[in-house]
């Protein structure tokens, strides 16, 4: 598999992993009983506060899928390619530091589930990071599929 086409599957990858996070974080503002496994594991719902904080984390995970997307070359136009670049090594840095509070958690949930989810998506942000291109968007044939006519 080319290098490409890694960087795409890594950011799909990323983008799933953090969409289904959104979902998690949907539920706990919710009133799912899923407090456990978030924000220190010390309440099974969460409080007002905490759901605050879960809108916060929607946002941050929703722009970070986005850009790791566009890092990998899908077509989202409206981020710019510096936005991209700088993006997805500030998203790398927050999963990293969430992954490091997650393992020093009380809960059991964090330490065993969250904190290793945590750290895969920042390994795969890095890579994404170092080797994507949001300067160029990549259509269906690569250049080197590409057959050139003589004039």
């Amino acid at each position: 598999m080319r290098s490409s086409a890694l960087v795409r599957v890594a950011a799909l990858v990323v983008a799933v992993g953090l969409a289904c996070l959104v979902i998690f974080q949907l539920a706990l503002i919710a009133g799912a009983p899923l407090g456990r496994a978030a924000w220190g594991g010390t309440q099974l719902r969460l409080p007002m506060s905490l759901r605050v904080a879960s809108v916060g984390s929607i946002l941050i995970y929703g722009l970070g899928a986005l850009v790791v997307l566009r890092r990998a070359g899908f077509p989202i136009g409206w981020i710019p390619p510096v936005f991209a670049r700088w993006g997805t090594w500030a998203l790398a840095a927050i999963l990293t530091l969430s992954a490091l509070i997650n393992f020093l958690s009380q809960s059991p949930w964090e330490r065993f589930l969250m904190g290793p989810a945590a750290l895969l998506l920042a390994a795969l942000s890095v890579f994404i990071a170092h080797r994507g291109t949001a300067d160029t968007v990549s259509s269906s044939a690569e250049p080197e599929d590409r057959v050139s006519l003589p004039d």
